[in-house]
């Protein structure tokens, strides 16, 4: 029999780490040709040039698609955009996969879903049905999903979402989230082997901040993140762990801003690229709790029993668990909720919290669907009407 050629585009650290296991599972299954492509933040030395990890892990790179220009304005991600869609064209003629798959709302993400859809390739989609209500994302992942054939969601109510935007219920599947996946399967780090790994070591009081720039507000990025910088001063005994932001517009603003802050205050703060997907799980079980605006304050640090500060309206109209604490992108506000993250209070109803985004194996309820749907004629999608 034939293998199916699966191929699955990557362009953040994040991303690649919640879909590893999925991976894995492609590159084991004999029936499957794996053909991964790279791009993005991968392949930028100075975000990590992170692909290299992707190759330590043992995975063989099919094709690496620059596209990331020297910039973060709009002008520049539009061009790394068009960039983009020329590459993912000669990279679908050359590879000629049966299915892409991807993962999430990024505008990589989006181009490389663009050009499969003009190459006539399905696509599979996972985290459809989301809400970043602040974020360019929110039109991207919208977007991602009317072009895309099958959908693996991370709740029900996602799912029915994507319903809601007409397609079909038999092609959309609610398996969880992806990242809860590797809180199942990796073996975390020790605090002291963190320490080790990280050249940190923790106080009595420590926070992980990661914040990312809102991106459909104009230079708000600069303002918010002063006023998170501003609220920190006033808990000079907790020490700072800072992970920076992705290739977003106004990213490096943020970026220059951490740098600054680091370094007037080396006695209790570091920063990081990319911690990697073992670090930095590892520190949410040790943290008191994560600061910013990052989906991995919703949907992994619940399953930790760990606090999350969410700033602002990034992800806004997401499902939320007990242990979120929402606030204003403002100094004070900022500081009202780190104070309320170390009360008692919150402390004990930590105990309680339930993850809403499950506890599956997400990996392994995607892998048989996409191994065995047929894909003979589901280039020709219907929409479903909703009866009302």
């Amino acid at each position: 029999m034939k293998k199916r050629k699966i191929c699955v585009v990557t362009g953040t650290r994040a991303e690649y780490g919640l879909l590893f296991w999925l991976l894995k599972g492609l590159n084991n299954d004999k029936d499957i040709e794996l053909q991964l492509c790279v791009t993005g933040m991968h392949l930028s030395p100075e975000f990590g040039l992170t692909y290299e990890t992707i190759e330590k892990d043992g995975f063989q790179i099919h094709k690496k698609i620059e596209i990331l220009l020297s910039s973060d304005t709009s002008v520049g991600i539009n061009k790394s955009m068009g960039l983009g869609l020329i590459g993912f064209a000669d990279c679908y003629a050359e590879l000629n996969p049966d299915l892409l798959l991807v993962l999430g709302d990024r505008f990589e993400i989006f181009v490389a879903v663009v050009a499969a859809m003009i190459s006539r390739i399905p696509i599979a989609h996972c985290h459809g049905g989301e809400s970043t209500e602040g974020s360019i994302d929110e039109s991207i992942r919208h977007s991602i999903t009317k072009m895309s054939h099958l959908h693996f969601t991370s709740t029900e109510i996602y799912k029915r979402r994507v319903v809601q935007l007409g397609e079909y219920p038999k092609f959309v599947h609610n398996v969880g989230a992806l990242g809860i996946e590797n809180l199942n399967k990796l073996d975390l780090l020790t605090k002291k082997e963190l320490e080790l790994r990280m050249g940190f070591t923790f106080s009595k009081r420590n926070l992980l901040v990661t914040f990312h720039p809102v991106t459909l507000e104009h230079a708000t990025s600069e303002i918010q993140f002063s006023a998170l910088l501003s609220a920190l001063d006033s808990f000079t005994e907790v020490k700072v762990i800072f992970t920076k932001p992705n290739a977003d517009t106004d990213g490096r603003k943020i970026i220059q801003l951490i740098d600054d802050y680091v370094s007037k205050n080396k006695d209790r703060c570091i920063s990081f690229v990319s911690l990697g997907q073992l670090r930095y799980l590892s520190l949410l079980k040790f943290v008191d709790g994560v600061v910013g605006n990052s989906s991995s304050g919703i949907i992994e640090a619940p399953s930790f029993k760990t606090g999350t500060i969410n700033i602002g309206d990034r992800q806004k109209g997401r499902i939320k668990a007990k242990s979120v604490i929402d606030c204003e992108p403002d100094s004070h506000s900022i500081i009202d909720a780190i104070n309320l993250l170390y009360s008692n209070t919150f402390q004990q109803s930590l105990k309680r919290v339930t993850n809403p985004y499950g506890t599956k194996n997400a990996s392994e309820l995607i892998l048989p669907i996409i191994k065995n749907v047929d894909l003979s004629d589901i280039l020709k999608k219907r929409f479903f009407d909703i009866n009302y």
